[in-house]
């Protein structure tokens, strides 16, 4: 009796066994199903292409009249920088009257050089003058005695010819003394050193008591304080700028200011591409030459081809927009924005008639199928 209570044991476990294992099976074969369909349908969203459910508006880039206006930087340089020197030279500066940063009109003295010794050469020029003037006027004299005589035959040819001769040489003797007291007279002049022009006084290389010589550069002269900022221009803008076009300087911690263009230069870096646009600035402007400044040139309305700014994005610093192509796929196409408002904006390197996402494309990326909410309608105007 015990064995057969064993063996119907053991007949037992062998069912529960049995039944187990054939559980284990079906689930893994569920299993399995699952993961098999779970992979078919990754293979068939990978044949897909990156499909999107998301829905867009498109619009289409249109070719317009638009302001433009054109940003700029350089450096801000004077008008015109008249150098200050001394013509005559060898002479102590005895005072000097203006230092950097003073306005100085036209002929206003500058620095006062020692004049004692050219003081002296006037008078003793004027003195020569005056001997000379008086030999002058004894051969003078003598010459019309000797002509008298010698019509009344009292007198040889031959001293006749030397008493003109004579007067020749006095009154050669008083223009030369007449022509030394004139330099003398120019080089004390000379050593008052004036303004040549009215400006801004940028630069002074002089002090008291210093030996000046001849043509050595004491003051620098912005004339009439002028002030202008050299832009540099990329040489694909450089033809929609012209002289006389007002634009807006601005320099940090400075403010901005107002100015026109004044000319475009005729020749471009070959290095850098750039041109440069001289924009004159008006005004009390607070900036100094050698600062650096932005411009904006408002260059008029030019023809661009626009799209809605909402359609401009920015990836990796980049400016783009979503062009929708075959079968409703968008591409992320580069593009230089050239001015916009809050509508519209101007764009380089898309073509006209392009169609571009609007709404939506914030979410989107390249190669995503899109669904289109509405028919694409060209884009609205400026006036709209």
């Amino acid at each position: 009796m015990a064995y057969t209570t064993a063996a119907g044991t053991g007949d037992c476990l062998k069912r529960t066994l049995r039944g187990g294992v054939a559980a284990l099976g079906a689930c893994a074969l569920l299993a399995l199903a699952a993961c098999g369909g779970h992979g078919g349908e990754d293979a068939t969203a990978e044949a897909g292409g990156g499909a999107s459910s998301q829905t867009v508006t498109v619009a289409t880039a249109t070719m317009q009249d638009l302001a433009r206006t054109l940003t700029a930087s350089g450096t801000v340089n004077a008008w015109e920088e008249v150098p200050v020197g001394a013509e005559t030279g060898g002479l102590t500066a005895t005072a000097v009257f203006v230092d950097e940063g003073a306005y100085v009109s036209q002929g206003q003295p500058l620095v006062q050089l020692n004049d004692a010794l050219l003081r002296a050469q006037l008078a003793q020029q004027e003195a020569a003058v005056a001997s000379a003037e008086a030999n002058a006027e004894r051969e003078n004299a003598e010459l019309g005695r000797a002509r008298e005589l010698r019509e009344r035959g009292f007198l040889a040819q031959a001293s006749l010819d030397l008493a003109i001769s004579e007067q020749r040489a006095a009154d050669a003797q008083l223009a030369s003394a007449r022509a030394a007291l004139s330099e003398t007279r120019t080089r004390l002049n000379q050593s008052t050193i004036r303004a040549p022009v009215a400006g801004l006084v940028i630069s002074r290389s002089v002090t008291r008591g210093q030996i000046v010589p001849a043509g050595t550069e004491l003051f620098r002269i912005v004339r009439d304080g002028r002030l202008e900022l050299d832009a540099r221009v990329p040489e694909t803008d450089l033809g929609v700028i012209s002289a006389g076009q007002s634009a807006v300087v601005t320099s940090d911690g400075v403010g901005s200011a107002t100015g026109r263009v004044r000319i475009v230069t005729p020749e471009v870096d070959p290095q850098t591409r750039l041109g440069v646009a001289r924009i004159a600035l008006t005004g009390n402007t607070g900036l100094r030459p050698g600062m650096f400044a932005r411009a904006s040139i408002d260059v008029g309305a030019q023809p661009a081809v626009t799209v809605p700014t909402p359609a401009v994005l920015y990836r990796e610093n980049q400016p783009g927009v979503f062009v929708l192509g075959a079968e409703n796929r968008v591409a992320f196409q580069r593009i230089d924005v050239l001015s916009r408002t809050e509508e519209m904006t101007s764009v380089s390197g898309l073509e006209e008639g392009a169609r571009v996402v609007v709404d939506g494309a914030g979410f989107l990326g390249d190669g995503d199928r899109v669904s289109v909410a509405r028919p694409e309608a060209p884009a609205p105007t400026a006036s709209e």
